[in-house]
């Protein structure tokens, strides 16, 4: 995830959705999905995700997953667009927090443990499926599933306060999430260490389960859908 270059156009869901408040384009994955800022003023923000996607499913895990955590609140979605409510706070991967990468990695971390500790696998409707030959399971909860660091919220005293991108929600093994967050610091904070985000969660580093989560993350198959 990445932000865009130039300024993309706005397409017309978006123009119609802002009717006329302030717009920009914020984000874009891998996927080439745009994702726009709507300025609302005293309202706050609201965030326009469109392009390729599976919206209806990650509607569906946002309205599940905000019984529990702090997730945005969907306002409508079509079949190339989700239209969600802003939280409170930036990404981990703002300005002012990659300048302060010990405690946004902190942040991260502390994050991830509270999603892991609130959301319940029991009566979670989705399982991830996508690890074969996986290690045994150290502890299964509701993973993110895109636990890069630019998903993460972090507020004014540094504290988590929020998650997004919640696409790939489902069961399995924290690892699958924890190895995912801690390769991502070397993208977005050169040279931080990867105990911060670990120490922040509460575990010690596994170097047979993050090899394996990372290397799953990397293939063709998961970094296309």
């Amino acid at each position: 995830m990445s932000s865009p270059s130039g300024s993309p156009p706005v397409p017309g869901v978006v123009s119609r959705i802002a009717a006329g408040r302030p717009v920009r384009a914020v984000w874009l994955n891998e996927l080439g999905a745009l994702t726009f800022r709507i300025e609302c003023g005293g309202d706050g923000t609201e965030y326009v995700k469109t392009g390729p996607g599976e919206f209806a499913a990650e509607a569906d895990r946002l309205a599940w997953a905000s019984r529990y955590t702090p997730v945005p609140r969907v306002l409508g979605y079509g079949s190339d667009w989700l239209h969600t409510a802003g939280l409170p706070g930036e990404s981990a991967v703002h300005p002012h927090w990659v300048a302060r990468p010990q405690q946004a990695a902190r942040a991260i971390g502390a994050g991830l443990r509270m999603l892991h500790d609130r959301l319940p696998v029991a009566s979670c409707p989705w399982v991830r499926t996508d690890f074969e030959d996986a290690p045994p399971v150290d502890r299964l909860v509701v993973c993110h599933g895109d636990a890069c660091a630019p998903n993460t919220l972090i507020d004014a005293d540094g504290r988590f306060c929020g998650h997004v991108d919640l696409g790939a929600l489902g069961v399995a093994d924290r690892w699958a999430d924890l190895a995912v967050a801690t390769l991502s610091l070397g993208w977005n904070y050169p040279g931080l260490r990867e105990e911060d985000l670990l120490e922040a969660y509460g575990i010690e580093p596994d170097a047979i389960r993050i090899d394996y989560y990372r290397r799953s993350w990397q293939t063709p198959d998961h970094l296309g859908g």
